[in-house]
């Protein structure tokens, strides 16, 4: 017969156990480093608003830290007035859904394939992924194969290059390795197909490890420009980085292609773009956080 607890006991000594002094020093310590820390990583996004809101000359003169000097939205109104701004926008969204769409697809399944231990050929398809993560063919001969296989001037010169990312994959691949075989093996037994474990099993208990990758390969196709600006010829087919770039590069310090004060322009234009561009993602990230830093420690630790 198992002793019986007496959990009042247990309550009161733990109520007697009080920190050290060397615990109590080490929070303090701890606790002020994390809020500098967290104060230095916040503020260069908000001295970025308040450039994007200020004068010419409070720029100029470096009187802008945490708050608008001489407040004015001249940039913003130029920016967002353009047609071909929310044209290129509309175009990120639909890039940046649809590549991390097929990019999770392809992910999710080549490591989950790769993941198990049975897979004939397995260290073949492992060498050849980690090859590729650092040898490339280069710039000119992708150039080529985009062009032979009739991609330019199409969502898929920017979709197809990128599906994949080895690290995500990777990542992906460490966390169905530590998945509990006997979960799989039980629905195996019950009469589940390989799909409908996955499907069924694997995929509804891996929601942290999944929301992570969204996360990394939504911020890269938001943020990415280069493709864009080497497979396409059609201004109406960028994406908003793109047409943000040429804004800076065509209108800082003249304000040309915008109209209104092309020194004001000149000024802030930096700023107002972007914000504009890390604006969507600072706000999805929230929604995502709780389970960012599960899902990759999930996915980097081998059992």
């Amino acid at each position: 017969m198992a002793p019986r607890v007496d959990l009042a006991a247990v309550r009161a000594s733990t109520r007697t156990i009080k920190p050290t002094t060397g615990y109590r020093v080490f929070t303090v310590i701890n606790t002020v480093v994390l809020v500098l820390v967290g104060l230095l990583t916040l503020y260069p996004f908000v001295n970025l608003a308040a450039r994007a809101f200020s004068s010419q000359a409070a720029i100029s003169a470096g009187d802008v830290f945490l708050w608008p000097v001489g407040f004015n939205t001249t940039t913003l109104q130029s920016v967002v007035e353009q047609e071909r701004f929310w044209i290129n926008y509309g175009n990120t969204v639909l890039y940046t859904v649809v590549a991390t769409a097929i990019a999770m697809v392809l992910t999710t399944s080549f490591a989950y394939v790769l993941s198990k231990q049975h897979l004939k050929g397995r260290g073949f398809l492992v060498g050849i992924t980690l090859f590729t993560m650092f040898f490339a063919g280069g710039l000119i001969p992708n150039y080529l194969l985009i062009s032979e296989l009739g991609f330019k001037n199409t969502i898929w010169a920017i979709v197809l290059p990128q599906a994949i990312s080895v690290f995500n994959l990777l990542v992906m691949k460490s966390f169905f390795e530590n998945f509990p075989a006997e979960l799989e093996e039980a629905a195996a037994i019950d009469g589940l197909s390989t799909y409908g474990i996955l499907f069924r099993i694997v995929l509804p208990l891996s929601k942290a490890i999944i929301a992570t990758m969204i996360l990394f390969y939504a911020v890269a196709f938001w943020n990415s420009w280069f493709p864009a600006f080497l497979y396409m010829d059609d201004p109406d087919l960028y994406p908003v980085s793109v047409y943000l770039r040429n804004i800076i590069a065509g209108a800082t310090g003249t304000g040309e292609g915008l109209g209104g004060d092309a020194v004001q322009i000149g000024a802030n234009v930096k700023a107002v773009t972007t914000l504009l561009t890390v604006l969507p993602i600072v706000c999805l990230y929230p929604f995502i956080q709780k389970h960012f830093v599960s899902g990759v420690m999930l996915g980097s630790v081998k059992g």
